[in-house]
């Protein structure tokens, strides 16, 4: 019996960026290679639990790695062989896959296999990110409450390490910095929303109802994967432009942004 080949995978980066790499190991997997996925550990699990990985190292171990034992290396890194930005404006997965010359039917929910019951009437709001400048202002979630609460709906605002703020200011909080609680919690929801976060692309990718705004920041390459999504932003000719952001920030404006959440919430 033959060998199967080797990959491995390197993607050092925050969850969102992790997560629009998944789709290059499921296809190597469905290709019939052993996969080695290097990254934030953390992160990671999500691959392994989902079966989109046989193997995963932490990025500190990289420089220790026999490299010669694989067959392909994708190394995506400014240093590597594949370079994480896209000169044109792309999706990411399908950059990564194009440049590779590998096909694309990857799937847009991720098997993870934590089966939680479904609670239709749980929204869950993260009202932040990585950055403050893509953030709205606070109120625009408020409002969202409030508005989902009117619906029958019970809101549960999710903060981790980033929204540290919200401690003690809103009772109905679950907080977590374990990826894989959170991924659970997610599975219970039947709605959420949120900004452009690395937890808003792991909400699509479970398969959630997903609401997600993008202000400065540029949904074309950064779209989060997943099949019941909408993404909320205005048509404005300044975006994106992040990170060089504005101080007005028109795009982040929260009554404008209500607005259009009214709307989408419509196309569900």
């Amino acid at each position: 019996m033959s060998q199967l080949k080797k990959v491995l995978i390197y993607r050092r980066g925050a969850l969102g960026d992790t997560l629009l790499t998944f789709p290059v190991a499921e296809i190597f997997k469905k290709l019939g290679y052993e996969v080695t996925f290097c990254g934030n550990l953390e992160y990671l699990q999500l691959a392994k639990l989902s079966g989109l990985t046989d193997q995963i190292i932490s990025s500190e171990f990289f420089l220790s790695l026999s490299l010669e034992k694989f067959d392909k290396k994708v190394i995506i890194s400014t240093e590597g062989n594949l370079n994480p930005f896209p000169k044109k404006r792309i999706w990411l997965p399908i950059y990564y896959l194009k440049t590779l010359g590998l096909p694309r039917n990857f799937s847009l929910t991720l098997p993870f296999p934590l089966f939680q019951r479904k609670k239709p009437d749980l929204a869950i709001l993260h009202p932040g990110s990585g950055s403050s400048k893509k953030n709205p202002p606070f109120e625009l979630f408020e409002r969202i409450e409030n508005f989902l609460e009117r619906l029958g709906f019970k809101v549960i605002y999710l903060a981790g390490e980033a929204e540290e703020w919200l401690l003690g200011l809103k009772p109905k909080l679950f907080y977590s910095t374990d990826i894989l609680e959170i991924a659970k919690f997610l599975k219970e929801a039947s709605l959420f929303v949120g900004n452009d976060s690395g937890i808003s692309h792991l909400a699509s990718y479970l398969g959630l109802k997903t609401l997600v705004f993008f202000g400065p920041s540029d949904e074309i390459i950064f779209r989060p994967i997943g099949k019941r999504i909408h993404l909320i932003k205005r048509p404005l000719a300044c975006r994106p432009c992040f990170p060089k952001v504005c101080k007005e920030r028109p795009c982040l404006d929260p009554e404008i942004l209500f607005k259009l959440f009214l709307r989408a919430l419509r196309y569900l």
